[in-house]
Order: structure tokens, then sequence, then C-alpha cells
């Protein structure tokens, strides 16, 4: 394999040379030239005639004759400039190798990081030695190893995720068939019940997961239609109702006049469960949970904004970046009583970005939390900043 390093250093080093080789025969020239011009000049002055050469000046010509010492001067200057112009090419060779190194070592690193990666080990950084090219390249690739490292890790705890809670509803179903089937549990329609919702369980979980992966590709089908958001809102606070009493929690609505928007009811009544099921469930007892629309100008644009407030535990300022996440928990608690099953406001946050909305949240722990989406008002672009909205 022809490396790139002899190449670069080859090409400097030709271009050094011919330089070189240029300036000492130009330079020889021009030193016979004038050195034999000064001595006519020398003798034309003294009025010595001791060298004998044809060299016309003006319409007569002079003669002289160059003696020993005129020739060994020449032949030292000569011999000097030919040692200076092999000490700056032996230099033009050290530089050419040098700064062909300082291109080609960084290279070098990143193809051998490269190449780890490509194996599957993303734990690779390269030096970033210089602020040039070289060096930004490097902090790029070492920028995008960290992200690869991150995703594999994210992916791994995914799968880990994903198995685990399909592993709990699957062993509950196989575990009441089993005992059925040895006779050892008696079927019962209280047990027919139990496993009904554990299959309902594990077919929404399924359902979440298809619907999640296709809104991340921006690949999951809108019906979108005119629609009214207050009505959508009106409609998951009624579904939750009996959700809200069974904790005697009051889901108290503020809802202004709102311009219809083009969107999908359904999805849209689904980020809006799934916020108002979180809200409902982390809120203490006898508490209240405020939903509230508006339409604001923001960024000089018109925005539809829906904020729930709950009275719940908050969320820790660690946290809320990650709220967001598959299977993400601030409690840490695989615990169903404590929350779902962590998809739910990942579903929310693609959702909201595929309608060209935004989402985002404001907490301290102890002083609940506010949820606030928005949708924009019209047919414009997705926007996908996310920026701080609250």
């Amino acid at each position: 394999m022809n490396s790139i390093t002899y190449r670069i250093t080859g090409v400097m080093f030709l271009a050094v040379a011919f330089t070189v080789f240029l300036l000492v025969y130009l330079t020889n020239g021009q030193m016979n030239e004038h050195f034999k011009e000064y001595l006519v000049v020398q003798n034309m002055e003294m009025g010595q005639n001791g060298m004998m050469k044809h060299m016309d000046v003006g319409n007569s010509t002079v003669a002289f004759v160059m003696g020993p010492s005129e020739e060994t001067f020449l032949a030292s200057v000569h011999k000097s400039l030919i040692w200076v112009g092999m000490a700056v090419l032996a230099a033009g060779l050290a530089a050419s190798y040098a700064v062909a190194r300082s291109i080609t070592v960084p290279l070098r690193n990143l193809s051998r990081a490269a190449e780890q990666i490509e194996q599957g080990n993303f734990d690779q950084k390269v030096p970033v030695e210089t602020k040039d090219e070289v060096g930004h390249l490097a902090a790029i690739f070492n920028r995008m190893a960290e992200a690869l490292s991150i995703n594999a890790s994210l992916r791994r705890q995914f799968l880990a995720n994903i198995a685990h809670e399909l592993r709990t509803p699957l062993a509950i179903i196989q575990g009441h068939l089993e005992g059925m089937v040895d006779g050892v549990i008696e079927p019962s329609q209280e047990q027919l019940s139990s496993l009904h919702e554990e299959a309902i369980r594990l077919n929404r979980l399924i359902t979440d997961l298809r619907d999640l992966s296709l809104a991340e590709v921006r690949q999951l089908a809108l019906e979108k239609s005119s629609t009214n958001v207050n009505q959508i809102v009106s409609r998951a606070v009624y579904m939750l109702k009996p959700l809200a009493d069974e904790k005697d929690i009051r889901v108290n609505c503020m809802l202004d006049e709102l311009p219809e928007l083009e969107a999908d009811a359904d999805r849209l009544n689904q980020v809006f469960y799934n916020i108002l099921v979180n809200a409902i469930r982390y809120s203490p007892t006898k508490s209240i949970v405020k939903v509230v629309t508006v339409q604001e100008e923001i960024e000089g644009r018109s925005w539809l904004k829906v904020s729930v407030t709950d009275n719940g535990p908050g969320i820790a300022q660690e946290d809320i970046p990650h709220i967001f996440d598959h299977f993400y928990r601030g409690d840490k608690s695989r615990d169903r009583k404590s929350g779902g099953s962590g998809l739910g406001l990942a579903i929310v946050k693609q959702l909201v970005e595929i309608h060209g909305g935004r989402v985002a949240v404001k907490s301290k722990l102890g002083e609940g939390s506010v949820f606030q989406i928005l949708l924009p008002v019209g047919l414009e672009e997705n926007s996908r900043d996310k920026g701080n909205l609250l």
C-alpha cells in the first residue's frame, strides 16, 4: 500500500528541489556575468590589461585575461552555492516529511479508530492536537464516536426494557394457563378476567412500541382533518374521570376559544390522554389538576398552547432532560403501581413533533409539574425547534 506520507513528502520535495536547482543555476549564471563585468570596470579604471577576453563595451572591444585568483574565487562561490543547495534540499526533505507526518499520523489514528468502531468498539477517542482542518476532523470524529457509544448503550437498554416489559405479562399469562392445564388453578371468571387484562396490557405495549418506532422515523401515518383541540381535551378529561374519581381529584379546565387546526384527532387524543394520566397518577388524593388552553404568538408565529399542571412530587432537575426518553422513570422503579410502561411521554413527544409542535416540562421537587404542548396554527412546515418554552 502506497503511504500518503511518502507521496506528500515526494511531491513537496520535488517542488523544493526544482526551486533550489533553478535558483542555483540562475545564481551561477548571474555570478559569472556580473563578476566579469566587475573585472572589466576595475581594469578600465586602473588601466590594467592583464586579462584577455573579448567583451563588448559600446562599439569597442576590451580584451583582458582572468587570473588564477579570480578563477579560484568563482569556483569557491559555485561550490558554496552547491553546498547551500544541498543543505536546502536536505532541510526541504525533512520539512516535507514532517509536514506529511503532521497530516497522515492523525489520519492513521482516525483510520484505526474507525476500524475499531466498525467492529463494534465505540469507546474510541483520537487526540486533538491542532486547531486546523485535521484537528477539526478529529474533534468531529470524537463526537461521532461518543454519540454512537451512547446510542449503542441506549439501544441495549431499550431492548432490555422491552424484554422486561414483555416478560411480565407473558409470565403471568403463562403461569395461570399452566396452572389451569395442570388442574392447580380452577378456571373462574376472575382468573379469565385477569388473563384478559394482561393480554390487553401486552397488546397495548406492543402497539405503543410500534407507534413509537414509526413516529421516530416519521413514517407514522396521520389522518388529518379540521380538529377542535378543546373538544379533544374535553374528551380525554371525560375518559379519565373514573381514574380521577378514585383519588378524589378534580380536573379544572380553562379552555379559551381556539381556531381549528389540521391534525389527527385520535393521535392528539392519545397525547392529552397520556399527559393527563400522568398528572392524575402522580397527584395526591383530593388535589386539583389544571388544564389550560390558549392561543399565543411565539417567535412571530401563532400557536395553540395546552398546559397541564399537577400537584405531584415534581421531577428532579437531572431527570428533566430524560423525561421523554423510552422507559425512563425518575424513581428508577419498575413497579407498575408507580407508573405505566414508561413509553407514554416518549410517544407524546414524537406525536407532537410530527404535528410540527413542541413539548416541554417545568418542574421542581415538591412543587408539582407543568407539561406544555404547543401546536402550530396553519399548514406551515414542521418545526423541530426544541428550545425551552416555559
